[in-house]
């Protein structure tokens, strides 16, 4: 298939967090000396790979764990960013590591999905982190688990922010009624889009920009179509990865995550994210105009199934 941009979801083999949120597998897990070997050496394999295709490549790091405390991870985006091929490249973070390396890092390519766990660090110290950015001029979004005992911190958070970074709230998905009528125009009131993530989105047989202009590479070179499609496509190492795209539909019955449903062309996530889409930051011009907001949750409430179900999901979902 003729490829001119690919946006490519990496996870490698880390797994570990200096975070102890407890709906977190990773919490506070440590590895060992030679399991962090293995986690450099596919991270460096990953990067010269993109650095040579040829074609324009987009490059988002979905960790399980936090990767920015370590300097491999810092060195990688930094390279990415200075590729003359990439065109983004962002990453899933707590933002408690460093920020010093993105002075070397071409800061228009540069986006950080951070999130923000109230019972892991203080307001004033996370604010701390995200002033740096703002001072270093890298873009950035926070996110916040929408649990309803931390609502008074999300709309503390929303005040606290300077006004255009986009505050996004994910869904505490355990079932129709979790939320009051209250708490939803508490929450809208942070998240214009909070509507989007309460929904787990009929996909199957949709098309979908996975396998086709987006993959999901593991450490070993595994592509899949997305995180959340167990089937793989083939190997970037062993295979041209163009030979592995091509239009598809979905085979899932459902699809609650972000990074997941946002790809769906009939969504036209684009119009309202941009080149942010990766790190979940809205274009400056859909701030200028809502009505692209409010276009958006319409294309999702007709795509959208009614909010998910304790059946639907087996953990609730957090901003990993």
């Amino acid at each position: 298939m003729e490829v001119e941009r690919l946006s490519v979801l990496y996870r490698g083999p880390l797994s570990s967090c200096n975070y102890g949120c407890p709906y977190c597998p990773f919490a506070k897990h440590t590895e060992t000396a030679a399991e962090h070997e293995h986690d450099r050496l596919a991270l460096d394999r990953f990067v010269a790979w993109v650095q040579a295709q040829p074609y324009r490549v987009s490059v988002f790091f979905t960790p399980w764990g936090e990767a920015l405390v370590r300097p491999r991870y810092q060195q990688a985006l930094v390279a990415l960013s200075r590729a003359p091929n990439v065109e983004q490249v962002a990453i899933q973070t707590n933002l408690s590591g460093p920020l010093a390396w993105t002075a070397d890092a071409e800061r228009g390519k540069l986006g950080l999905w951070a999130t923000y766990h109230p019972g892991e660090v203080t307001p004033g110290r996370f604010l701390e982190r995200t002033a740096e950015l703002e001072r270093a001029g890298v873009r950035y979004s926070v996110g916040m688990v929408g649990e309803k005992r931390s609502l008074e911190a999300i709309e503390a958070m929303r005040a606290a922010l300077p006004p255009h970074v986009y505050l996004w709230v994910n869904a505490f998905k355990v079932g129709e009624g979790y939320y009051s009528a209250g708490d939803l125009a508490r929450l809208r009131a942070v998240d214009p889009l909070f509507e989007l993530n309460t929904r787990r989105y009929r996909v199957r047989g949709q098309p979908c920009g996975a396998g086709e202009t987006v993959v999901s590479v593991e450490g070993d070179g595994t592509a899949r179509r997305c995180h959340f499609i167990e089937r793989p496509l083939g190997n970037v190492y062993q295979q041209d990865i163009r030979d592995l795209l091509r239009p598809r539909v979905c085979s899932r019955s459902g699809c609650e995550c972000h990074i997941g449903y946002v790809h769906l062309p009939e969504l036209r996530a684009a119009e309202v994210f941009g080149d942010g889409l990766l790190a979940r930051i809205p274009d400056p011009r859909a701030w200028a105009d809502p009505a692209r907001f409010r276009a958006l949750l319409e294309r999702g409430r007709a795509l959208g199934a009614p909010p998910a179900t304790p059946d639907d999901l087996k953990t609730p979902a957090t901003p990993r």
